[in-house]
């Protein structure tokens, strides 16, 4: 039988994942902070785009809209100008923004337009603002960054302290490649024969050179492990004394609470035994620590919830960190009527095109935060009420299918997003929890609840009465939970709580 080509047309859907939808999709992911360098990327390449730092009445009617498919303007931070319909939030939960009551879960509130009709009912837990304004703390509406005071680094504190050290310019040599060593805890990591090796001198100088630096400030600076750290700082107390070398010896003992071997190996009692581990407490097992050398790196949250004075929440973007960006359409007319050629044209048409494309991505990525935002606040309304123990199971899915989004929208969504709460501030995902079944099989409870409930019972346990783990297992079981004895093993070890037997022997410890 021979080979037949026959040509055929074919119809069918797929998406395609154009390069503008890529975009959206990188914009969707990244934090507020991150959004606004984005942002700045853009204005170096895009003529037509513009930085607004001016609050809302102080802007033109000349620029700063984008224009979408329909020929509606909008600001790209999701704030409408003066006079104008609406913000990002009324436009796209018009609904939302009628619940200004912040009405509970189970209760429900009529929307009525202006002639009175009734024009919808809903329901939910929170409101929104309609402002886009950020709340800042009373009496002082400074960024806390700015209120902070430059501070010496740590490489710059111990030059100056060897410039007046050491008057020969090789020890100085030394001792600044000694420094330029020093890892954040103000440990020295560096062998210092491969140090000698490099400066080109013996290692009796090297040496010498390290024991004058290790007695810089802040003591215990230039140790080479936790013990020299230590005796560093007890020697210039003048306690290192054999008692308290021989503790520093044996510090693997002290941190197993083993009294009875310390008090053997350190030939001391009860009393001077407690006496020479307060003393150890009172030392800094990271002396370089005090240096930050980096830049502050506080969370920011992208949504801020508060709650609403007519009970409820009240959620907002974060305006103070969200991208700005405004589209000079004087500009734009004016660059075009100077074109002299169809390819200027084109380049002006296509920074115009993408300026818009822009705002309106901007736009669409503040609409879908804090939708999701939303909805992870109403499903969890009972952990901001009473605490991490009342946590209700969640998955990605499960807020997806209820605002209508894919589930890989909503893990974009809450990757590296923070919301501001009256508990904290969290990261969005940290409100996904796996479920755990109910021993009588009526419900299911979040994984984060159960854990905050073996947190709280082993912090109520009594000194002569420690709870093991099959103990923790049954009052759980009385309370309804299903849960295995290696699975609350496994969260007391997340949690960094050490077994019941080392428990024990911490809380009949002297030390």
């Amino acid at each position: 039988m021979g080979m037949v080509r026959i040509l055929g047309a074919r119809q069918s859907q797929a998406l395609v994942m154009t390069p503008q939808l890529q975009e959206s999709l990188k914009l969707l992911q990244l934090s507020n902070q991150a959004a606004t360098e984005y942002v700045v990327d853009e204005l170096e390449s895009n003529p037509l785009l513009e930085l607004n730092d001016l609050p809302n009445d102080h802007l033109s009617d000349e620029k700063g809209e984008g224009v979408d498919d329909d020929g509606n303007s909008f600001l790209a931070n999701g704030e409408d100008e003066p006079g104008n319909s609406a913000d990002v939030v009324g436009q796209s939960f018009s609904e939302t923004t009628e619940l200004e009551g912040g009405i509970r879960p189970g209760r429900e509130r009529e929307a009525r337009s202006d002639d009175g009709s009734l024009t919808d009912r809903f329901q939910g837990s929170f409101s929104f603002s309609d402002t886009g304004v950020g709340r800042r703390f009373e009496g002082d509406d400074r960024r806390v960054e700015d209120q902070l005071t430059e501070a010496p680094s740590l490489r710059d504190y111990l030059l100056r302290q060897l410039q007046l050290e050491f008057e020969n310019h090789v020890d100085r040599l030394i001792g600044t490649q000694f420094i330029n060593g020093l890892d954040e805890a103000g440990y020295l990591s560096e062998d210092l024969n491969v140090l000698a090796d490099r400066v080109g001198c013996g290692p009796n100088r090297v040496q010498a050179v390290l024991e004058r630096l290790q007695k810089f400030e802040p003591a215990g600076i230039f140790a080479r492990s936790l013990k020299e750290c230590l005796a560093l700082q007890l020697a210039e107390r003048g306690r290192l004394d054999p008692p308290m070398t021989s503790l520093l010896s044996n510090l693997e003992l002290l941190a197993r609470r083993e009294v009875t071997k310390l008090k053997d190996v350190c030939r001391v009692g009860d009393d001077k035994l407690v006496a020479m581990v307060a003393e150890i407490r009172s030392l800094n097992p990271k002396p370089g620590a005090a240096f930050d050398d980096s830049d502050i790196s506080s969370i920011v949250p992208d949504v801020l919830m508060y709650p609403h004075p007519e009970d409820g929440w009240f959620l907002e973007m974060n305006s103070d960190t969200l991208p700005k960006v405004l589209i000079n359409n004087n500009y734009y007319s004016s660059v075009l009527k100077e074109c002299t050629c169809k390819k200027e044209r084109e380049y002006v048409s296509e920074c115009f095109k993408s300026a818009n494309w822009l705002t309106k991505a901007l736009h669409q990525r503040a609409v879908t935060i804090l939708k999701v935002a939303t909805e992870i606040v109403r499903q969890q309304d009972a952990f901001f009420q009473k605490g991490v123990e009342y946590m209700h199971p969640l998955t990605l899915r499960d807020v997806a299918e209820t605002i209508g989004m894919h589930e890989s929208t909503v893990s974009r969504v809450t990757n590296n997003k923070y919301i501001s709460t009256p508990r904290g501030t969290f990261e969005l995902k940290y409100f996904f929890s796996a479920a755990i079944p109910s021993a009588n099989g009526d419900e299911v409870h979040s994984a984060k609840a159960v854990r905050g409930r073996i947190g709280n019972l082993i912090k109520g346990e009594e000194t002569n009465d420690v709870l093991s783990d099959d103990k923790i297992v049954r009052l759980l079981r009385d309370d309804g939970i299903d849960i295995a004895r290696r699975t609350v093993a496994k969260y007391r070890q997340t949690m960094g709580i050490p077994s019941s037997a080392q428990r024990r022997r911490e809380k009949n410890s002297p030390i």
